[in-house]
């Protein structure tokens, strides 16, 4: 009876051995999702900081010296262009405008009175009654008359230009986000007196390093990040190709996009994309191990022998960039290998692996 007992425990814990076993083996074919190494054009994203600009931004100033009589806006106002910002004290103005125009007037009766009087030397017997002499004097006071009202219109107009000059109107659509000025107070020509901003028409500008300079062309792409509207591409107008030579970069001006709740001083994150000539390989980013040492690697996929059963490897790899999901690899990748881009956590070297859903 002891026999039998000592001989079908030994039956069962071999069985459970071989059980054992294959369930090892079966487990440690972890099931895992592949992926190919793509050659392709190498594409270089360059993460920016910029900030939103306007478009026109200027510190108003009067054109002449003196007493402000009237301030009509304030900081925050928005205003349209041609609307009145502020009026000088133009008494003076006028007073010198009402002489320059009493001026025209009598240089205006004086050209008529040696006109007429021309007229009448020439319809009187051309010459038999007033001699030749006296009509050439009469064309000659004609001719100082005109000149004479000449002089004045002129400087009609130009104290008409300075009454003009005593007002000061809004050069464009804007919000006034400073004054320095008020009722009662000297200015003169020069002297800021508001801030005008237009917050409608924005642009945004980006400190660029200076390498991508040689790489900008009408493929590359710019993206910003906005936390209204999400990831939205906004069109390069311009970039200067002149460098800092103290922070190595050059400026990059896009527009803003349609919809953005953007405002002037505003900090905003943009994503560069440059398409370079040459070719590179590439994979996704989640095929990546990154190891505290700084190691960076891959699972290689080869066949085991077994149909359907692969065997990993891991191989180091150097990365050179990266665009969205694809990550672009310099060495430890030749292009025609499987990798591994899904369940490889817990893998090692010579491990068996399965087609995830195979």
């Amino acid at each position: 009876m002891t026999m039998l007992s000592d001989t079908r425990r030994r039956w069962f814990l071999a069985f459970g051995a071989l059980a054992l076993v294959a369930t090892l083996a079966h487990a440690e074919r972890a099931p895992v999702e592949l992926g190919e190494v793509e050659r392709g054009p190498l594409v270089e994203e360059i993460a920016l900081n910029g900030t939103v600009t306007a478009l026109r931004h200027v510190e108003l100033s009067v054109s002449i010296g003196g007493l402000v009589r009237e301030r009509t806006v304030d900081i925050g106002a928005r205003i349209a262009q041609g609307d009145l910002l502020l009026r000088l004290d133009d008494e003076l103005a006028l007073l010198e405008y009402d002489r320059a125009m009493a001026e025209m007037r009598e240089g205006e009766r004086r050209l008529s009175e040696t006109r007429r009087l021309l007229e009448q030397s020439r319809t009187m017997g051309g010459g038999r009654v007033i001699p030749a002499t006296e009509q050439e004097r009469r064309a000659s006071e004609v001719d100082i008359a005109e000149a004479a009202l000449a002089r004045v219109k002129a400087s009609e107009r130009l104290q008409q230009a300075m009454v003009r000059r005593h007002a000061l109107y809004a050069p464009f659509d804007g919000i006034v986000s400073a004054r320095s000025v008020d009722a009662g107070q000297w200015v003169e020509p020069g002297d800021a007196v508001f801030t005008l901003v237009d917050t409608e028409h924005l642009l945004l500008d980006f400190q660029v390093p200076q390498h991508a300079l040689a790489l900008l062309d009408p493929n590359a792409r710019l993206t910003i990040q906005l936390p209204s509207l999400g990831t939205r591409p906004a069109p390069i107008s311009t970039w200067l190709p002149v460098t800092d030579p103290l922070a190595r970069t050059f400026l990059l001006r896009a527009e803003a996009p349609e919809g953005a709740r953007l405002l002037p001083g505003m900090a905003v994150s943009a994503t560069l994309r440059l398409v370079r000539d040459e070719q590179a390989l590439s994979v996704t980013r989640d095929a990546i191990n990154r190891h505290p040492d700084g190691r960076v690697t891959v699972w290689v996929v080869e066949p085991a022998g077994e149909q359907g059963i692969l065997t990993v490897r891991e191989q180091h790899v150097r990365v050179s960039g990266s665009t969205g999901e694809r990550i672009f690899v310099s060495e430890g990748l030749t292009g025609g290998e499987r990798i591994v881009t899904r369940g490889n956590e817990s893998l090692r070297n010579g491990a068996q692996v399965t087609m995830a859903g195979g």
